[in-house]
């Protein structure tokens, strides 16, 4: 069997797992119990369907991180229901969600997911970075375009595109950006920095849109090339572009590193592998879904990581 590791941004599957499945789930002492049942159908169907060797729950140890925000103070700002001195500031999420995280720690523990996070980092840089330096194929599991840079096909690593719901996965590959935007995975960063994404705050370019970004960057390559060109009176670079680039040049010199995600995190070693559960955690299995009213979902689930 060829090795592939599956990286799951697990936020970002939870979050659809709450919205997804109605909140009439219940656990049988009336707890919400959608967000969970939702994650691990999910996991369930992504094993199932893709065949991973090993599997890792990436996690966001820091939602907002501050030096990201140090560079672009509106990064996830419109997300923040309390700030924070001095630590994470609170992100605003539904209540019955929140009483299920805990829980969902638990279940990626018991069915024998690793939960990786690193302090002040998001799960994006998780993924980042197992992906940068995997030795074999990756597939990231998001709902979230900003890691579309991450696709490579030299190196196998994929996105496995959750955005149009699980009955309508898409596999992002170099072939598919180009087809979409009509650029690179590796310009992919640059794209997203001119464009500007309202979902994480970031403002992109004034007067930019995706049509323009990606002409811009098939004419000069890269954010830097963009630059330099507006700044010669020679090149084709019109002058309302050149205004517009003027305008957001401080936001120019510091977004690419907001929106690039990290990829040298050292995790030391991580058990990723898909293997069969011990007696013990078998049963340690068998009591969280007796416990939270899991049932077939929960069998499902075992028999797709190897415990038929």
């Amino acid at each position: 069997m060829t090795e592939r590791l599956m990286l799951l941004d697990t936020a970002s599957l939870y979050f659809r797992a709450f919205y997804g499945v109605p909140d009439t789930v219940r656990a049988p002492d009336g707890s919400p119990i959608n967000a969970v049942r939702g994650l691990l159908d999910m996991i369930t169907k992504l094993v199932s369907e893709f065949g991973p060797t090993s599997l890792i729950a990436c996690w966001d140890d820091a939602w907002r991180p501050q030096w990201r925000v140090d560079l672009i103070p509106s990064y996830k700002q419109h997300r923040v229901a309390e700030e924070v001195d001095g630590g994470v500031d609170v992100e605003e999420v539904p209540e019955q969600l929140t009483q299920q995280l805990p829980l969902i720690r638990q279940m990626l523990e018991v069915y024998g997911v690793p939960i990786v996070g690193v302090a002040d980092h998001e799960a994006d840089d998780i993924i980042g970075s197992f992906a940068s330096q995997a030795s074999g194929p990756v597939d990231v599991v998001t709902g979230d375009r900003d890691l579309f840079q991450l696709v490579d096909d030299a190196k196998g690593v994929r996105v496995i595109y959750t955005a149009r719901g699980m009955s309508r996965l898409e596999v992002v590959t170099d072939s598919v950006i180009q087809k979409k935007y009509g650029i690179t995975p590796r310009q992919y960063v640059d794209f997203a920095v001119l464009r500007g994404d309202a979902s994480d705050g970031l403002p992109g370019v004034a007067g930019i849109g995706e049509k323009t970004a990606s002409t811009l960057l098939g004419e000069h390559g890269d954010l830097a090339g963009i630059i330099d060109a507006a700044q010669d009176a020679r090149s084709t670079v019109s002058a309302s572009v050149r205004s517009k680039l003027s305008a957001a040049s401080a936001y120019l010199e510091v977004a690419p590193r907001v929106v690039e995600v990290v990829r040298d995190l050292d995790f030391g070693d991580v058990d990723a592998r898909i293997s069969p559960l011990s007696q013990s955690r078998l049963g340690a299995a068998a009591d969280f879904a007796s416990t939270w009213g899991l049932g077939s979902t929960a069998r499902r689930a075992l028999a797709a990581l190897g415990n038929a």
